[in-house]
Order: C-alpha cells, then structure tokens, then sequence
C-alpha cells in the first residue's frame, strides 16, 4: 500500500490536514537562525544520534530556503519533523551548543519543526523512486520509527521493502504513544507517506509468527529486520488491579491519540518515566481535577527527563515520592489506591516501610514500562538477554540475515530508547543488511554489476 491519501484513510482523513503546530514565525525563524554562528567542528552535531548537519540547515533557513533545510534533515533522518517535537533537545543538540555557556543556546528544536513543516503541510516530494533498482528483498517487522527509517535507506538503495505491521497504521510509537498535543497525527502520517510513496509494500494488520511464518520471511529474503518494539503495558500484579477504572499507560495514551480516552476527577499514576510524565499530563488535560504520580523511589531516581518533569509540574501535575501501590479498593471501580512507604536499607536498596497510606482514586494508570515480545524473539531464534534482542552496533543478531533496531534492542540500560536513537538504530541496520546481502551475493558469484549500492 503507497500513497498519502491511503495512509490517511487508515487513520482518519483529520489526520492529514494536521494541524500544523509550528511555534515559530518567519520573522523569529531568520532572527533565530541568525544567532548560529556556524561552528567549524559543531557539538550540536556530535550530539545529534542520527547527525545532522545542523549549521548547513540553519544556514539554509537564514537564506530563506526553508524547503532545502527541510532535505537537509530529512536526508539524516527520515522522522526529523517528529523527532523536532519530541527529542529532549535540551540534553541532546542545544545542550551542547556553544551559546549555552554565556547565554541561550539557539533553538534548533523549533528551527527544525519549522523547516520540516514547509515540507510536510505542502505535501512537497524531497525524494523519487530510484531509477535503478537492485534486485534484493527485504522485510521489516513492524512499522514504528527504526522500522520506517530502515524501509527509507532500503528503498532509496533500490531494494524491495516490505514492511509487516500488526496495527492498521504506519508510525509506531509517534502514531499511538505520543500525546497528541506533543506529536498530531498528521505529522506521523505524512512523514509515513513520504517514505511509502517509494515504492516500500506496507502490509498492514499482519502479525508475524501468526500469519506469516518468520522462517519463510528468513528464507525469501536477503534480510529481515525486527523492529517490533515492545509489547502491552507491565501489570503491578496487586489485588484490586481487575477493577474498573485501572488501565495501562499505553492503552490510555492510545486512546488520548484516537480522541476516546477520559479522565477521572481523581487520577492516580504509577511510575515516573517518560510515559508517566505523559500519562499524566494528558489526563490533566482531559479534565482531571488532581492528578498526582506515585513513584516508589525518590525524585533523583525517577527516570522522566527533566524537561518532562518540568512540563508535568507546570500542567499541574502533583508527585508523591518513597510511595509505593500494594492494593486498589473498590466495589466494581477503583475508589481508593493503599500504598507503603518505602525507605532505603543498609545495604542501598529500597523497601517497603511500615507506614501506609491510602489515596483517594477513581482512575489509575499504570506506567511501570512494558513487556518484551518473547514470542516474536523466540520465533526467529535470536539471542536476547532478558527480552532485549543481541545485536552488534550495526544491528546484527547472531542469526545470519537477521537484524534488530529499536525498543526491542534496548536493554534499559545506558543510552534512553528515544525515537531518535531508534531512527539511527534503524538507519546502521539498513546499511548493514545492503553490505551483507551485497558481500553474499559476491561469494555465491550472483552480484550484478553496476548496481547502485551505497559505500
């Protein structure tokens, strides 16, 4: 399935006609691009996991090409325009600009969401087809940010990309797990669109493992890349948590971005992540009238940024530390969520104190993270470690012609699973399964010469 018009029928025609949300106006965007000074050696650069040439699009924009900005990013990263919205620039490419140290650093987040909105909202095509296919096959198993920046580097090769999805809509996580006053569906989709429309064959509702079996994908293929991401949302396993009213964090943001979610009076979230932070802002925003989050450690171990914290407080959000859930009460519906307060022994580690308290809740949302996909995992017998795939830094697993990039990848350690980084995950895996199927085609005598294959 190709086409703008397709995609957009699958999640709405709304979703297409945005809306476009850039916070800056022309005038303020030459202004702004204007404090760049151009660095020689850039650290914004450096910073960036999927390197943009962040001076080179900077510079366009002050010369008053805005379209030409926007192929500049997008030729580093195929999901710029969302990664513009939701990257925490502040830690990433403006944290290291130089300007940071004496005064503001210049805002590259909203000059980015400014150059790719030129392109998006007009639906201008930065990219053709390539004119000079290769006659190799490639399968992408799921449709989220590293699968779709994978599908764009195979098919500007000239590869044939299939794409497997288990949703009816491209995007992933920007699609269903990003807050619609974050990230609007119409920027998932037009983005979706610009890397369908070259010829990549997007297979909707189709589960791998259960409609398509993964060894006939490892055999028809000269590659196959798993980036299925992760699964539903952890459950507490507490006694109460079949009651109304107590849902996961990805289902409630999923239905925030469908327009079907409401919010409770009272509103209770577990965990401090990203998500969390999400989740909690979101229901604030749907009308609650107290939301408070309960995390079980302490404010210097949550693991939200500081910008995400920072916006939850301002929505007024409030926070409640050492707490930690061991039962929700309620006759059919959550009334009241019983909590322990925890404290850290001798030894370092946190535990369960002796006095608890009880808050009142007539919705809880539970964001402690999500399950791995051991079934998909097992299917194509890779290594994992704890439901993280194995890869090497180009995104190999262990298993010849098979591949991983994304949240599947990550192990919750080290680098923060952002889209940016599964973008860049994607991108190092596609370049490597073109390497590979090209050095097997060699060995076998089966290359054909002159194909355009990138060094």
């Amino acid at each position: 399935m190709n086409g703008r018009m397709e995609v957009a029928q699958m999640m709405g025609a709304e979703a297409v006609q945005g809306p476009w949300s850039s916070t800056i106006s022309d005038v303020e965007a030459m202004a702004e691009a204007a404090r760049c000074l151009f660095c020689e050696d850039p650290p914004c650069v450096r910073a960036c996991p999927t390197g943009i040439d962040i001076p080179l699009f900077i510079r366009k924009i002050a010369s008053g090409n805005r379209v030409g900005a926007a192929k500049t990013i997008f030729d580093a990263n195929p999901l710029g325009s969302s990664c513009a919205r939701v990257c925490p620039t502040d830690e990433l490419c403006e944290g290291a600009c130089v300007w940071g140290k004496s005064s503001r650093p210049v805002e590259i987040g909203r000059l980015q969401q400014y150059a790719t909105d030129a392109v998006l909202e007009r639906g201008v095509a930065l990219y053709d087809p390539p004119s000079q296919p290769i006659p190799y096959r490639f399968a992408i198993i799921g449709a989220g940010p590293a699968g779709l920046a994978a599908a764009r580097e195979l098919a500007l090769a000239g590869a044939q990309v299939t794409v497997y999805e288990r949703e009816q809509s491209p995007g992933g996580l920007n699609t269903y797990g990003i807050p619609p006053f974050r990230l609007s569906e119409g920027v998932a989709v037009a983005e979706a669109e610009m890397i369908l429309s070259l010829g990549v064959r997007f297979e909707r509702g189709v589960d791998v493992g259960m409609h398509v079996r993964p060894e006939q994908l490892v055999d028809s293929c000269d590659g196959v890349l798993l980036a299925c991401g992760l699964g539903a949302g952890k459950r507490l396993g507490i006694e109460g948590e079949e009651l109304d009213g107590v849902m996961d964090a990805i289902t409630f943001l999923r239905m925030a971005k469908e327009g079907r979610a409401r919010a409770g009076r009272e509103v209770v979230v577990i965990g401090a992540g990203n998500t969390a932070m999400d989740a909690a802002t979101t229901a604030r925003r749907l009308g609650a009238e107290r939301v408070t989050i309960v995390y079980r450690r302490s404010e210097k171990e949550m693991t939200a940024y500081r910008f995400e914290y920072a916006f939850a407080k301002s929505e007024g959000v409030q926070f409640r530390w050492k707490l930690m859930p061991v039962r929700f009460v309620g006759e059919g519906a959550v009334q009241e969520v019983r909590c322990r307060q925890t404290e850290l022994d001798p030894s370092g580690a946190w535990r369960l104190a002796e006095r608890e308290e009880r808050l009142s809740a007539d919705q809880v949302i539970v964001a402690i993270g999500q399950a791995r996909r051991w079934d998909l995992l097992d299917a194509f017998q890779v290594p994992h470690r704890d439901g993280a795939v194995t890869v090497d830094e180009q995104g190999r697993t262990r298993r010849p012609k098979v591949y991983a990039a994304g949240d599947c990848v990550w192990s919750g350690k080290g680098a923060e699973a952002t889209v940016v980084v599964a973008v860049e995950q994607g991108k190092r895996a596609a370049l490597a399964m073109l390497k590979d199927a090209r050095s097997r085609r060699v060995e076998h005598g089966l290359a054909t010469e002159g194909s355009a294959w990138p060094t």
